[in-house]
């Protein structure tokens, strides 16, 4: 079957009976009505992308445009109301104004999903302050340069002058940031106690080498602003001069903005307590049970999602010992998690060529991968991968490993970032699986796929339901071992690790913040029950407590993912395309576990 056809079959995304009644519905309107509709509908979506669009300096940047390249997005309190307002005129239009009987199936889709994502924006306004901008994992402290450093690309003079102006911008932006935090904590929303030593050294890092002091070594926004000077063609005079520029802006303007930022961090942390659950907010437990819905999609409670990690983190732990006993390890499952951590063998020295190695050798997997993906995939991401370490600035506090979408038009590839601070938390058998899992058959090609899909409205194309973006992720280093892959017992071990560490997280981010569990029970369970490092384990309930309900996306994911193929094998049998399958799942971007199911039921009824 072509692919346009197929697309065509699974793009419905109601059951059956309810498509059926929607064409029903259909009979009533003649064609001229029912293309009106499609018309006026694509015009709305088209007109509220361009909006935002216009509206977000830094994801015009994202997207590769360059309109308002000099320019900060708006982080004042202000906004959430103006925000507020906007999703309400929206959901009016839509629900006022559009005829969803006359849609297409595919256009229905889009109207679900767009309805759905502005009735969410209204709901979550209660708790707009129930975050925490300035954190270890993605605060803006770290993620503000990282950001200049990573998205803002230097092709012209006029691109350089841009940067400049952002340098400069970078004083309003966190005069905004921190009134945000403070109006936080004057509504019982304050960082843990934890969290400031973590960010004060971000921010001290920032503005640390030259011009900011008389150290040999320039800062890390000076070093890239003249390693992206230096590419361009132009005169010696231009590059000194656009030198002098950015180095009077970091000390007229960065430095004042983040010796600002570290002042409010110092007075804030007199006041932070130990307590790290969400459970401490008023209205805590709400707030948490509003997160895992948004997270998961599925309505599951804290208590369900509580118990699922402890059923798979049993059924994992079986598995790792029918290994243990397959390369002859003699001892208990805590010995050989103890030997896994400990023997060097699975480890890279923590040196540049040990870190080089370690990319080198993560490139060399996905790039064996891309050689099988015929094998799983009808559709294929067109936009490359690149593989990096974490920035030497960031890395200390950031996360094991993330992906960073490519640019929409090609110019910048994705990024499997590898965070190679500490070496002993980078074992080599779970190499492999973090490279399938962040690259490719991953979000690599899940978020590449959507952004150049043609058949879907822009907003679709970076949408983000955290569920099915994760879950698929886990699947994804599932399913290389299918086709023979993870050869090596160690790598497979290394699989089914990543997988427990998944599980673990359901337990330990509910028992944080439902079940108040301290920070150090958080860490004990994961030293018991995983062969982690503890650093590992430390900066995984860190991240739980500043992203709470995050972590469970991943093995809610997986698990519907693979309910929902065990369900089109068992009911479609010789039948069964995993490459059907897997179309299914990527072709339409990101949408919500109950209507990811809705369009596999719809897969099913089509070939049978």
């Amino acid at each position: 079957m072509g692919m346009k056809k197929f697309l065509i079959v699974i793009f419905c995304s109601f059951s059956l009976v309810a498509c059926k009644n929607n064409q029903a519905k259909k009979t009533d309107l003649n064609e001229s009505d029912i293309k009106q509709e499609s018309k006026k509908l694509q015009a709305f979506f088209e007109r509220t992308f361009q909006e935002d669009l216009n509206d977000s300096p830094m994801f015009q940047t994202r997207l590769g445009k360059k309109n308002d390249y000099g320019k900060w997005d708006d982080f004042s309190h202000q906004k959430y109301a103006e925000d507020l307002n906007k999703n309400k005129e929206r959901l009016s239009y839509l629900t006022d104004s559009i005829n969803k009987n006359a849609l297409s199936d595919q256009k229905l889709l889009s109207y679900r999903l767009m309805k759905q994502s502005l009735e969410n924006k209204i709901a979550d306004y209660e708790y707009r302050f129930y975050t925490y901008p300035v954190n270890q994992m993605h605060g803006y402290q770290s993620g503000l340069p990282a950001f200049l450093i990573n998205q803002h690309q230097i092709d012209s003079v006029e691109d350089a002058e841009a940067y400049i102006q952002r340098l400069i911008g970078l004083e309003k932006a966190f005069e905004q940031i921190t009134k945000n935090m403070q109006i936080r904590e004057k509504n019982g929303i304050l960082p843990p106690k934890f969290v400031f030593s973590k960010v004060l050294d971000d921010s001290k890092n920032v503005i640390s080498g030259k011009p900011f002091d008389d150290s040999k070594r320039e800062s890390i926004l000076l070093e890239d602003f003249s390693s992206k000077i230096d590419q361009l063609s132009i005169s010696a005079k231009q590059k000194k001069e656009l030198k002098v520029k950015a180095k009077q802006a970091l000390v007229t303007y960065v430095k004042p903005a983040y010796q600002h930022l570290i002042s409010v961090l110092k007075d804030e942390d007199q006041r932070a307590t130990l307590d790290h659950g969400v459970w401490k907010f008023p209205k805590g437990d709400a707030f948490y049970k509003n997160r895992l819905q948004r997270i998961t999609t599925l309505g599951l409670s804290p208590e369900e999602i509580h118990q699922m990690g402890l059923k798979d983190i049993e059924r994992i732990h079986g598995e790792m010992k029918r290994i243990m006993k397959k390369v002859g390890f003699k001892g208990s499952l805590q010995d050989f998690f103890n030997f896994m951590k400990n023997d060097e063998q699975f480890y890279y020295e923590n040196t540049e060529a040990g870190k080089q190695r370690y990319l080198a050798e993560s490139k060399s997997f996905i790039n064996e991968m891309k050689n099988h993906l015929d094998e799983l995939f009808l559709t294929l991401p067109k936009a490359d991968i690149k593989v990096k370490a974490v920035e030497a600035f960031r890395e200390k506090s950031a996360g094991k490993a993330f992906y960073q979408s490519p640019a929409i038009d090609g110019s910048r590839p994705g990024i499997f970032y590898a965070n190679l601070y500490d070496m002993k938390a980078m074992p080599t058998y779970q190499m492999e699986a973090l490279a399938y899992h962040e690259g490719i058959p991953g979000h690599h090609m899940q978020l590449a796929i959507a952004q150049e899909l043609d058949s879907i409205p822009e907003f679709r194309k970076h949408i983000f339901f955290t569920a099915y973006v994760e879950g698929w992720g886990l699947y994804s280093e599932k399913i290389p071992k299918e086709i023979g892959f993870y050869k090596d017992p160690y790598s497979d071990f290394g699989r089914l690790a990543m997988e427990l560490w998944r599980a673990c997280r359901l337990v330990v981010d509910t028992g944080i913040h439902a079940k108040k569990w301290t920070r150090e029970k958080g860490i004990e369970f994961y030293k018991n029950n995983t062969p982690n490092a503890e650093s590992d384990c430390v900066k995984m309930v860190e991240r739980h407590i500043v992203m709470p309900g995050q972590a469970t996306a991943y093995k809610v994911g997986m698990n519907k993912i693979l309910s929902l193929r065990k369900k089109a094998k068992n009911e479609l049998g010789e039948k069964f395309d995993i490459k059907k399958f897997h179309d299914v799942v990527l072709s339409n971007g990101a949408v919500p576990l109950p209507i990811l199911e809705e369009m596999v039921e719809n897969y099913i009824n089509s070939a049978e």
